[in-house]
């Protein structure tokens, strides 16, 4: 067995999904965005299940270009993301889960902490990129906080997965008219919601070879 390095390793990846993909043609500003998630899940079924606004990955990549805060409604998905790509375009990374005032809210009323931080996170004034990867309670109230007009994020990224409300969640954010990149359906996680977000980085400043 051949010691690849890490690099090699991704290449060869690639290679693979492209030959398995055989002849269909995907949509060439969002094929890196599906192959990067197909390489993190080795599910194939996110060749059909990724929806993308019109003009998502333009207008995301110009928003990261310019530096923007994005919020992750998972701590995974937050170590997920490539620290050094979001530097190199100076954007900011955090998530509110573990904050004591985010848990005291939360308990206070009754809702989940996923809820509340994106109550916090309505409250940055920077360029906002929400991105929800396991609590379709986040997208509830995103929802209601863009009805509300408190909030304007310039990207969602809605993949949380599960049985519990997460289909109506994500069908009600692709009904706001805001970018988007959504996996429809019950698939997601926060493994896709850092893998989307790397593929995005990568596209609006491209890697050094040893990151």
């Amino acid at each position: 067995m051949e010691v690849m390095r890490p690099m090699e390793i991704e290449n060869k990846s690639f290679e693979i999904i492209g030959r398995e993909l055989g002849d269909r043609v995907l949509d060439k500003y969002c094929e890196p965005v599906i192959k990067r998630v197909i390489h993190t899940t080795a599910d194939f079924e996110y060749a059909d299940n990724l929806v993308f606004s019109e003009g998502v990955i333009e207008k995301s990549v110009e928003i990261l270009k310019a530096g923007a805060c994005i919020v992750t409604d998972t701590q995974m998905a937050m170590a997920g993301i490539n620290k050094a790509a979001a530097a190199r375009c100076a954007c900011e990374v955090m998530c509110f889960m573990s904050h004591t005032d985010v848990a005291e809210k939360a308990l206070a009323e009754g809702t989940t902490r996923a809820a509340i931080s994106m109550r916090k996170a309505a409250e940055i004034e920077k360029p906002l990129v929400i991105v929800v990867g396991n609590a379709p309670t986040a997208l509830i109230e995103l929802n209601s906080l863009i009805n509300e007009g408190k909030v304007e994020p310039k990207l969602i990224i809605g993949v949380p997965v599960g049985f519990v409300n997460v289909v109506e969640s994500k069908e009600l954010i692709m009904k706001q008219n805001i970018p988007f990149i959504v996996a429809r359906g019950r698939k997601g996680g926060s493994n896709v919601a850092a893998a989307i977000v790397n593929a995005l980085l990568y596209m609006a400043s491209p890697r050094d070879i040893n990151q």
